[in-house]
């Protein structure tokens, strides 16, 4: 089918006479597919460039592949293969539209961390069982200028004064120092060119356009002053240009006390002894502030806890003593009798706020006391006698 989809067949039929006469047909014959070609991408690999800090979502360009079947067995689609580049999938770097094929840039790259990569997509057809193929993709990240040169020497320090020593005798061309910085970009990029902004003698110094050394211009006289500040502005090569400024503390002098005595800045030093001294001040004032207040503190809680007890030792010792009575007592009258007749222990202590009272049965219970030999019952006046006896003999009373 892919060589002929189709036939047209014509016959004819004559007969012999004279003339002959004849009839003809035309059969139209279709060949059907089937699905027995794979998809055949335009070309055997793909490579692309993209610039760094593009855009995600960016369209970086097209694969195409092609099936010689038909219909349904001829619709490709596309799909990225999973893998990782540097342990990151690369699903995260890119991605590829299943029916176009066009591949968009799922983040933005940055040329300092990743130059370049490849995946490989795979091209299936929608036959049964599909039929596919696959292809390699490279792709490259251009460098854009997006890094300013970084000096490594001299190092730029705020806390200490680094000073490069000329002495007076030195001759034209006498090497002072090197600048030295690296840009991380590549290319025309990171191509460095330095120049002297600013100095405080120019005349005496020059710095190398592409190699960053400072020499001496002129040989050095007495009259120079000993200290000697330049200012170095290293740039790169990229559109739009990027740059670092570098400051270079010279000495022209013969011995180092001379120096030290120069570079020397007592201001910075006593500004900052003055701040120490002040710090030191404020946090002794207020250590001691908070000392005062806690002792204070303490003295008033001991002061307040020592009148309370006095004022609860005063008012005990005036308090009146409530006697104590037990459920169903009274006194009658005055004379010490029991409203009922009930049978109590009462032990009473040292303290007379505090007694023991125990309950024993009522004494008019009725007993019946027999005699030793058993025999005889006692009378109902007998009995109320032992009655009266036993109760009075169990009231007891221990002071």
């Amino acid at each position: 089918r892919e060589r002929e989809s189709g036939y047209n067949i014509s016959v004819t039929c004559a007969d012999e006479g004279v003339p002959s006469l004849y009839s003809s047909v035309t059969l139209s014959l279709q060949i059907s597919d089937v699905n027995d070609n794979v998809p055949v991408f335009d070309k055997s690999s793909y490579e692309a460039s993209v610039q760094e800090n593009n855009t995600p979502g960016l369209s970086i360009f097209t694969v195409r592949a092609r099936d010689a079947d038909f219909n349904q067995n001829a619709r490709v689609s596309y799909i990225l293969e999973d893998s990782s580049i540097n342990g990151v999938p690369v699903s995260s770097l890119v991605s590829v539209s299943a029916d176009s094929g066009v591949i968009h840039a799922v983040r933005s790259f940055d040329y300092e961390q990743i130059k370049d990569f490849q995946f490989r997509v795979k091209a299936q057809d929608g036959g049964s069982p599909p039929l596919s193929s696959n292809v390699t993709v490279k792709i490259t990240i251009q460098d854009q200028n997006d890094n300013a040169p970084q000096v490594l020497y001299p190092v730029q320090s705020g806390a200490s004064v680094v000073a490069e020593i000329v002495p007076r005798s030195a001759d034209v061309g006498y090497l002072v120092t090197k600048v030295v910085a690296v840009d991380v970009d590549s290319g025309q990029n990171a191509w460095l060119s330095y120049k002297l902004q600013k100095a405080t003698d120019r005349a005496l110094f020059e710095v190398g356009l592409q190699n960053g050394e400072i020499r001496t211009v002129r040989q050095v006289t007495d009259k120079d002053a000993v200290k000697q500040r330049l200012t170095v502005v290293v740039e790169d090569n990229g559109q739009p240009s990027r740059s670092a400024t570098v400051n270079v503390n010279v000495a022209v002098a013969d011995s180092f006390p001379e120096v030290l005595s120069e570079f020397t800045d007592f201001t910075h030093d006593k500004d900052y002894n003055d701040n120490l001294t002040f710090y030191l001040v404020l946090a002794l004032a207020v250590v001691s502030f908070l000392f005062i207040v806690s002792i204070i503190a303490i003295l008033s809680v001991k002061c307040y806890r020592w009148r309370r007890e006095r004022m609860f030792y005063k008012s005990g010792a005036n308090l009146p003593v409530i006697p104590y009575y037990p459920p169903l007592y009274a006194d009658v009258g005055g004379t010490g009798t029991l409203q009922h007749v009930y049978n109590y222990e009462v032990c009473r202590t040292t303290d007379s706020r505090k007694n023991d009272l125990k309950y024993s049965r009522p004494c008019s219970e009725s007993i019946i006391n027999l005699d030793t030999s058993g025999t005889q019952t006692l009378t109902h006046a007998q009995r109320e006698r032992l009655n009266l006896d036993d109760c009075e003999n169990q009231v007891r009373i221990i002071l």
